[in-house]
């Protein structure tokens, strides 16, 4: 399906998942190379634990390095310490006894959602056209009763290109600006 418009990740994504058909819907960034046992392994762990809506995986890049696949809430101040390369302690993440994490959210180049959490809390909010509709879908899972999990046994390459963070003053950096003020105002949260 082509569109004859950008109308922002959300939107596109969103068209995905009326078209898909089966109990897991998968997102994928289109610079990811995937194997077939984080798939099946993701899939699995989707159907051994009720009690969550959306998993990922560990990404690292073509070389090996891992690379920032979870994460807290994208307040206001972490973004400016991340625009200006400031360093901040870590945040700490709750861990389980098979070793997965779960985080506030998972970044949506690479997702697994079953389809009855999404019947549950609905599509991807389009007002939101380039950022941060992975960490409001995360944060809208949560609200509903779902855990989110992050499976650092799997593995997938992703080619993690940072638009944004290149470029953060383009358009595309004015959209994702203009998403976190409306997630920010969505939630009431600013830090």
């Amino acid at each position: 399906m082509c569109n004859s418009v950008n109308r922002g990740v959300a939107a596109a994504r969103n068209q995905g998942f009326i078209r898909a058909r089966g109990s897991k819907l998968l997102i994928l960034d289109n610079d990811t190379i995937v194997s077939r046992e984080a798939i099946e392994g993701m899939e699995h762990y989707l159907d051994s634990h009720n009690d969550v809506g959306l998993c990922a995986c560990r990404m690292t890049d073509a070389e090996g390095r891992l690379q920032p696949s979870f994460r807290p809430y994208p307040g206001l101040i972490s973004k400016l310490c991340s625009l200006f390369h400031i360093k901040r302690p870590l945040s700490t993440f709750r861990t389980d006894s098979e070793g997965c994490i779960e985080p506030l959210y998972v970044i949506g180049a690479c997702q697994m959602i079953k389809r009855e959490a999404v019947a549950q809390v609905g599509m991807l909010d389009e007002a939101i056209f380039y950022g941060p509709e992975d960490a409001d879908y995360c944060m809208r899972l949560r609200k509903a009763g779902w855990r989110i999990k992050y499976l650092p046994h799997f593995s997938i390459i992703h080619a993690y290109q940072r638009t944004t963070a290149h470029r953060p003053f383009s358009m595309l950096g004015w959209k994702h600006v203009q998403g976190l003020f409306h997630l920010y105002g969505k939630y009431g949260r600013w830090n």
